[in-house]
Parts: C-alpha cells; sequence; structure tokens
C-alpha cells in the first residue's frame, strides 16, 4: 500500500493572513509604515487588548449582561409601583440566571449578589 502524505497545518492564522497578503488585502492599511506607540511596549498585554478593542466598540459579554440585567431589575420595580406582581417569580428568577452568568465571567470585585423582593430597591442602586 501506498503511503499518504498528510500535511499538518501547524499555523493556520499564518496561512489565512500570508493569503490575504497575496490577494492584497493588506495593501493601503491604516497606520501602514507609521511606528508603533511606545504605549505598546509597556504595561500589560491584556490592559492594551481592552484598551484597543474598547476603542474598536467592543463591549465583553458580561458588560452587555450587566446592562441587560439593570433594565430588567428597573422593569421589575416599575411593575411593583404600578402594583402588578403578577409573574415577578418568574421574572426574578430569569434575572438571578442572568446575575449568576454575569459573576462567572465578570472581573471578581464585579460580581453581585441575587436579586429579591425584599432587596430589589437596594440592588437596583448597584447595578447602575
Amino acid at each position: 500500500m501506498a503511503e499518504e502524505k498528510q500535511e499538518i497545518r501547524t499555523d493556520l492564522i499564518g496561512e489565512i493572513l500570508k493569503e490575504y497578503e497575496k490577494t492584497g488585502g493588506m495593501d493601503n492599511l491604516p497606520g501602514a509604515g507609521k511606528p508603533l506607540p511606545a504605549e505598546y511596549f509597556s504595561g500589560d498585554l491584556f490592559q492594551h487588548f481592552q484598551r484597543i478593542a474598547n476603542e474598536a466598540g467592543y463591549k465583553p459579554h458580561w458588560l452587555k449582561l450587566q446592562h441587560e440585567i439593570r433594565d430588567q431589575i428597573q422593569g421589575v420595580l416599575e411593575q411593583l409601583q404600578a402594583g402588578k406582581k403578577k409573574d415577578l417569580p418568574l421574572r426574578l428568577a430569569s434575572i438571578n440566571g442572568k446575575i449568576h452568568e454575569f459573576n462567572k465571567s465578570c472581573p471578581p470585585p464585579l460580581q453581585k449578589g441575587s436579586v429579591t423582593l425584599e432587596n430589589i430597591s437596594r440592588m437596583a442602586s448597584r447595578w447602575e
């Protein structure tokens, strides 16, 4: 039997970039040929990523969740003020599920506790 050699790809991203460069995708990029700012060479790599991602308009998943949770808590407060108590346990369970997901993905100092009917007013200020 003839042995077939399989090509092993070790640098998939590198190959994609080389192909993109061959097709002219790297021509006329903004900032091409200019030196990188000195701040790129100091500090933490993760902090650089966060700053660049923020400048590009990227929001991490936990930040999107934070906004959703804040809005849902405000909705429950409005419902309570209107005297409507229907579906509150289900809405609180949904909010607490999102809080659990938020706590798994956000930085530890930003983690928050569950919401109940008794503490929802106090917790609303923590989510603003």
